[in-house]
């Protein structure tokens, strides 16, 4: 699988918070989620990649090239969707499009209104008389409108009626068909990735806990429940983190097949959802 996205090693250290060597990869053809609590680094990362900040240490390279040789080329193949709006308040949607339109060599205004007409987007209206959720519909129109191969987007179903969310990750479904192009999702709706991505980058305390497939992730971790004399042989186990009450424990394990035949007898298993792994890993012990 060919990586359109290379991150190696990246450290960058930010008002009191640092990214810590990371790395990981963006595969061509593929949806890979970006989740961690706030604070995390995700938005850090995310501006990285985009040369908003420039690392410490370490190299990002994007379609094999990074941004000190070729940062505009790099660009025009990105469609970028922001957690929050950057267009001018006071002109319309038709006017900011024209804005943003001239910055691309590959701009489609058909494709442009396509989406909006999709989107229901009321082009002549004001920005800042939109709701939250039109304003992201109005980011993504504009983010596809110029056909990008790497599309970015930082919490894009934030705001969203449920019904919109559902048809956005059929979109993105869809866009998939092109098998050139790539989605890297940060959201905290994690039953939206659940649904879409393939892999899965999971980032904490700004250090990479792991990036791979999505069912991997599924197969490896588990929760386990059981009763109170169960939990010493418990904590002897890949533990990520445990919740006790005063009848039992719930516990998140990195590694199901370490468990014990004679133990795996008695504990109840459970498939976690990606939310229950960064909770736990989040608790700790």
């Amino acid at each position: 699988m060919e990586n359109l996205v290379e991150i190696r090693n990246v450290t960058k250290r930010l008002n009191g918070f640092a990214l810590n060597e990371i790395s990981f990869d963006i595969k061509q053809g593929f949806i890979t989620g970006f989740i961690g609590p706030n604070g995390a680094g995700k938005t850090t990362t995310i501006r990285s990649i985009m040369n908003l900040l420039k690392p410490d240490h370490g190299e990002i390279t994007l379609f094999g090239e990074t941004h000190e040789r070729a940062t505009k080329q790099i660009k025009q193949r990105i469609g970028f969707v922001y957690d929050e709006n950057y267009f001018y308040d006071d002109l319309t949607i038709e006017r900011n499009k024209r804005i943003i339109a001239s910055f691309y060599e590959n701009w489609d205004d058909d494709r442009f209104y396509h989406y909006a007409k999709m989107f229901q987007l009321p082009v002549m209206k004001q920005v800042k008389k939109l709701s939250k959720g039109m304003k992201m519909k109005c980011s993504l129109a504009m983010a596809l409108a110029h056909d990008p191969q790497l599309i970015i987007m930082d919490e894009p179903t934030s705001g969203l009626d449920p019904i919109f969310r559902r048809e956005l990750l059929d979109l993105l479904l869809e866009i998939l068909q092109d098998e050139r192009k790539s989605i890297f999702f940060s959201t905290h709706n994690t039953t939206d990735l659940e649904r879409v991505a393939d892999f899965i980058t999971f980032i904490h305390e700004g250090s990479i806990v792991f990036s791979e497939e999505k069912d991997r992730v599924f197969e490896r971790y588990v929760l386990v429940k059981g009763t109170k004399q169960q939990l010493p042989e418990v904590k002897t186990l890949q533990l990520v983190g445990l919740k006790e009450s005063e009848v039992g424990f719930e516990a998140l394990l990195a590694n199901r097949r370490e468990v014990p035949e004679s133990l795996g007898q008695t504990l109840k298993f459970e498939k976690p959802m990606l939310e229950d792994i960064m909770y736990y890993t989040a608790r700790g012990n």
